[in-house]
């Protein structure tokens, strides 16, 4: 490994050019614009206070950008990691106290740890675990947590103490009478002005005018003196310094949720920085992002930042700016730290019931009604782990609903794996090659003697009960064919059980009169096959580099008096039988 492979910066550093920082200077404040609102609802989102937003969309989007793989991801605030956040930690302390922001900094550095070491170990192919299907159904679900967390402050009423979806409903369906009109007309104003922006001036940072709009609203209708709150200004300085709580017994009580935080935030950072890459033409290492992201986190627990990822919005922003290099990233964090400087105090005429509006609108963007329909038209299995995942986000821990949903995506894989296809092979008869055809899609005529399998599928541990039901199921459904000749090609790992399985099979098949034969196998099941001494036990003479070969060598052995009155004949070689 050479010092490149761990400091991207030094193999993009080289084409910086006053042209390209001009291009990253003017898409970074473009981000730093956009980011403002979301850092802010994020942070709610998470139970934090408002600034913690910001703060995270500073330090560790320096440290992701500069130590990732991708150009133009931008890492910050999420709604889904936010929301696992509030979900995990909310039963143990109070939102927004001081004892709840050090334990969400606790879970953010353990987080970053678990996604550091990942890295470390070259273990980024693990992201691919998260299936697409995981991530719409947990986002799906998240965006009806965030919606519905947020109906209290939209309709201005006393927010349910409990933390279960249902008896969130309940308490919120009983206060509904009680709803305060200023409260929800600030909130229905934001959330109209924000759909508008969003539907006819979607390039400008429409969640921040909406605000804005709700602001003069409530300043308008003298709100504060009717009950509506406000969110207060926003300190005016840099990041402090923090410190996670790295005590035996939380570290303990978080790192179950940390892991399930360090799993999700990969998922996203990863799967939106390939989405990117494939617009820009750029490679994204895996492994590489698992490490800028780890130390993005590790790091920014110290700056008053809580767990940061991808984001999706951002990204794309920055990248339809123009940005060339990660130093975009750069300028957008310096730019928002600019920002929060300068306009912090303004924040104190903020109406909560604004960010309520903004949020539903968020909610709302989270839902991927496209891929949900594709997903259920094209795959029931897929549409399961969605449901499943969705249900799951709702009703129980979000960090556990992240493991039911990757656990019964492996499940469905390994039931997919453990079932290698069988399909039987024929020559056709109108090709001039005469090539062997899947006869349930063209019916042709099978020879009556000898019966031509391909495997479709790895041979391992768990397949080899359905490997060696479906071959005794297709030989006693076919007695008078004596001779089976399994075609490998499709067939790319075996183990010791499926060696174990062929070996078996080829001696069950001898001891009833008939013949077991293997042909085209791949170089690596070959080489399994041969140094556990399997190949001799089913016969070095019964397997064939081709199946031309091996049609030539086993037609000769077939029963002459069956071939003599024979009428389909149909391989070549059958010219040379009796009877032709």
């Amino acid at each position: 490994m050479q010092i490149k492979d761990y400091l991207p910066l030094l193999n993009w550093w080289p084409t910086v050019t006053r042209r390209t920082l001009r291009a990253d200077l003017m898409a970074g404040i473009t981000g730093a614009v956009i980011v403002l609102p979301q850092g802010v609802a994020f942070a709610v989102i998470a139970g934090l206070p408002p600034e913690y937003g910001l703060y995270s969309a500073i330090v560790p989007a320096i440290i992701a950008a500069l130590l990732g793989s991708s150009y133009h991801l931008i890492s910050g605030p999420t709604t889904a990691i936010s929301i696992v956040i509030f979900t995990t930690v909310s039963p143990l302390a109070e939102p927004a106290g001081t004892h709840y922001i050090q334990m969400v900094l606790t879970l953010t550095f353990l987080a970053g740890l678990f996604q550091f070491g990942l890295g470390m170990a070259r273990l980024g192919a693990l992201v691919n675990f998260v299936s697409h299907s995981v991530v719409i159904g947990f986002t799906t679900g998240a965006a009806l947590l965030i919606a519905t967390s947020q109906l209290s402050n939209f309709f201005g009423v006393t927010g349910s103490k409990r933390h279960a979806f249902i008896h969130v409903w309940e308490d919120l369906l009983s206060a509904l009478p009680h709803t305060n009109p200023y409260v929800a007309a600030v909130a229905v104003v934001t959330l109209i002005a924000a759909i508008l922006f969003r539907r006819f001036l979607p390039r400008l940072p429409g969640m921040l005018f909406a605000m804005v709009i709700g602001s003069v609203l409530a300043s308008f209708l003298d709100a504060k003196e009717h009950g509506v709150r406000l969110i207060g200004s926003l300190p005016a300085h840099l990041p402090p310094l923090s410190s996670p709580d790295l005590s035996t017994a939380s570290v303990r009580q978080l790192a179950p949720a940390a892991l399930a935080v360090a799993m999700l935030g990969l998922a996203e950072a990863v799967s939106i920085a390939r989405a990117v890459a494939t617009r820009s033409h750029q490679r994204i290492d895996s492994n590489q992002e698992f490490i800028g992201q780890g130390l993005s986190n590790i790091i920014g627990s110290f700056f008053s930042s809580y767990a940061a990822s991808g984001s999706f919005t951002r990204t794309g922003v920055n990248y339809e700016s123009g940005a060339k290099t990660p130093l975009a990233a750069v300028f957008a964090a310096l730019s928002l730290a600019a920002i929060l400087l300068l306009i912090a105090p303004l924040t104190a005429y903020l109406p909560i019931a604004s960010m309520a509006g903004v949020l539903l609108v968020v909610a709302y963007g989270l839902i991927d009604f496209p891929h949900i329909r594709t997903i259920i038209r094209t795959s029931t299995p897929e549409a399961a782990v969605l449901a499943v995942t969705f249900l799951a986000t709702l009703l129980v821990e979000l960090e556990f609903a992240i493991y039911v949903g990757v656990i019964l995506s492996l499940l469905l894989y390994l039931n997919r794996t453990s079932h290698p296809h069988f399909i039987t092979l024929a020559p056709d008869p109108d090709s001039e090659r005469r090539s062997f055809i899947n006869i349930t899609r063209k019916p042709v005529e099978e020879c009556p003697q000898l019966k031509v399998i391909r495997i479709d599928g790895s041979l391992f541990f768990g397949a080899v009960d359905h490997f060696a039901q479906e071959l005794r199921a297709m030989t006693r459904d076919s007695p008078e064919q004596a001779h089976i000749l399994l075609v490998g090609s499709g067939i790319n790992f075996i183990d010791v059980a499926g060696c174990e399985a062929l070996a078996n099979e080829a001696h069950r098949l001898h001891v009833s009169g008939r013949q077991l034969y293997l042909c085209t196998l791949k170089g690596e099941a070959l080489d399994t096959l041969r140094r556990g001494g399997y190949l001799q036990r089913i016969g070095d003479e019964n397997v064939f580099p081709s199946k031309r070969e091996a049609i030539d060598r086993i037609v000769p052995h077939l029963d002459p008096e069956r071939c003599r009155v024979c009428t389909a004949r149909i391989f070549r070689e059958c010219a040379a039988m009796p009877g032709a």
